[in-house]
């Protein structure tokens, strides 16, 4: 068959040479060592957290390297696009700071190796395709609406994804060997009747022979040749993922490609697909898959499972810090002692490296994350916490946005008590927690929650509470503050010291420790709180004064 004549045919509207594409995407001019990567979505679905895992190993790899990271969006099967999902993709990024140097953004492209939608590559694809169909290795494969139906249903991307390195029955290999058959004149009847056609690669591997091919996570492995003649193109021109993923990666210059385990069994094809073309491959790293805990038993953390979208960890609250800073202890087994080693410096100075990278599957943990966000929040300023909270708040609860915005400065005050030092309060894990944690401070929302002591005489509780607000006196620091206390104690037969009513407990009512909790009870509503005398001197004297006044009347 003529081939060049079969090309022509098929392709009569481009008119460029692979090498005339070629020059509008010249080499990168990059630093020795530098890595180019990139994250390649489909906007089949709302982000999850396996998209967040493989795009900040990215982030690392190219921007530590002093390389580019940039985002393709892999829009090839509009039937599965999810509307909206784009935008939410582009908007869940920039909110978990994965900073793109290039790529897709809403409304178009940054950067000059665009587009970096694959939906507007489609005469790119098809120059290369033409090239292929002309030196003989891809041809044209003419076919019903409801054949094309069902090859566009095993050609998703999610099924080949999970499909066996070879698994076509010998009636299924004979059937597509026949369709290469086909002839110039048969070509242009197809044409001429206007049949639509898929372009399918011209497979010359054997199964039975293996190549060599090392991973940069899962080591030297050895790769079937790939024996099946897939699609390169669908019938409307636009590529499968295969194809635009060899194209796009050898023209934007791409590196390194990672990706999930998943997708080892299509490695042969793309090994295939870069020799036809006569590109030099990126390295691939293949993650191991996320799992978690179900029963005794690990599986893969699935779209569907609880901690998978990440719309949630918005919605309940967590800073995306917290969930980077989480991520980047199943990415390192040695990043959790550097941070120990290194509190407060950014994540990005931590030297990443695919070494240490797993290579059976991280196991995801909610215990683990939630460890992880309350020291990442604790370490946080409280102007960081409350611009955070404020943020979350005008979308979640905007009545406690209303309330806790009213006084910026007041709200600092009460974030700023236990913080910063060498161990920080860590009461807040999601910013659903601060309402509860600053509540007390609020008239909206102050309740006394906990009961007093039963142990106690009320009438001792009342005759506390009494003394001291008769001798409460805003004006004095703490240890003025404590000391009044403790006269109180005296007075009402408590002891004044801790160690002196555990040295005789039988001649004191209770001690100091009481009298103090008595009164946090009182002021703050419940018997943990952050420090009594911070709480009142925020609150300011009136306040304090109404809520014992409050309490004495009730006892």
């Amino acid at each position: 068959m003529d081939t060049v004549k079969l090309s022509e045919l098929l392709f009569p509207h481009i008119h460029k040479l692979p090498a005339d594409v070629e020059a509008d995407f010249p080499a990168r001019n990059l630093p020795e060592g530098a890595k180019v990567t990139r994250l390649a979505p489909s906007p089949t679905g709302f982000m999850h957290f396996g998209t967040l895992f493989p795009a900040l190993v990215n982030e690392r790899l190219a921007h530590q390297s002093g390389g580019v990271f940039y985002l393709r969006i892999e829009d090839t099967d509009a039937k599965r696009e999810v509307k909206g999902a784009e935008k939410d993709l582009i908007d869940t990024l920039a909110y978990y700071h994965i900073h793109f140097d290039e790529g897709a953004i809403m409304g178009g492209d940054n950067g000059v190796y665009g587009p970096y939608r694959q939906s507007h590559r489609a005469e790119i694809y098809q120059t290369f395709a033409k090239q292929l169909v002309a030196e003989g290795k891809a041809y044209p494969c003419f076919t019903t609406d409801e054949e094309l139906e069902a090859l566009a249903q095993v050609d998703k991307k999610a099924e080949i994804k999970n499909k066996d390195w070879h698994t076509d029955t010998t009636e299924q290999k004979e059937a597509m060997l026949k369709l290469r058959d086909i002839t110039i004149e048969e070509v242009e009847a197809h044409l001429a009747a206007g049949h639509a056609f898929l372009i399918r690669i011209k497979a010359d591997g054997d199964p039975a022979k293996k190549t060599p091919f090392t991973d940069l996570i899962k080591g030297k492995l050895e790769i079937p040749e790939n024996d099946e003649d897939f699609v390169l193109l669908k019938s409307d021109g636009i590529p499968t993922y295969h194809f635009a993923h060899a194209v796009d990666d050898h023209l934007m210059g791409t590196t390194h490609v990672i990706r999930g385990e998943e997708w080892l069994p299509s490695l042969a094809k793309h090994i295939m697909l870069f020799r036809y073309l006569g590109f030099k491959m990126p390295k691939y790293m293949h993650i191991a898959q996320l799992m978690k805990m179900e029963g005794n038993s690990k599986k893969k953390l699935s779209k569907r499972d609880n901690g998978a979208a990440l719309s949630d960890y918005r919605v309940t609250g967590y800073a995306p810090e917290s969930v980077i800073e989480y991520v980047m202890t199943l990415l390192n087994s040695n990043y959790e002692d550097w941070r120990r080693m290194n509190p407060t410096l950014p994540y990005s100075d931590f030297p990443f490296s695919i070494k240490k990278m797993s290579t059976s599957g991280a196991l995801f943990d909610f215990d683990k994350l939630n460890d992880v966000s309350k020291n990442t929040v604790a370490a946080m300023s409280a102007k960081t916490v409350y611009d955070y909270t404020i943020d979350w708040a005008k979308s979640y609860d905007p009545a406690f946005a209303e309330v806790f915005g009213r006084d910026e400065a007041y709200a600092l005050r009460i974030l700023s008590i236990g913080r910063g030092g060498k161990k920080p309060r860590k009461d807040i894990t999601v910013w659903s927690d601060v309402k509860p944690y600053v509540s007390l401070f609020f008239d909206e929302y102050f309740a006394v929650t906990d009961a007093y002591p039963e142990n106690f005489d009320k009438a001792d509780v009342k005759a506390a509470l009494t003394a001291f607000r008769d001798a409460y006196n805003p004006s004095v620091d703490n240890n003025a503050w404590f000391d009044g206390l403790k006269v109180i104690a005296e007075t009402l037969g408590f002891a004044a010291e801790v160690k002196a009513y555990k040295a005789s407990p039988e001649a004191y009512k209770g001690h100091v420790g009481d009298i103090s909790t008595f009164l946090r009870i009182a002021v703050a509503g419940k018997t943990t709180s952050p420090d009594l005398y911070e709480i009142m001197q925020i609150i300011g004297y009136d306040r304090v004064i109404a809520r014992l006044n409050a309490q004495i009347d009730i006892l």
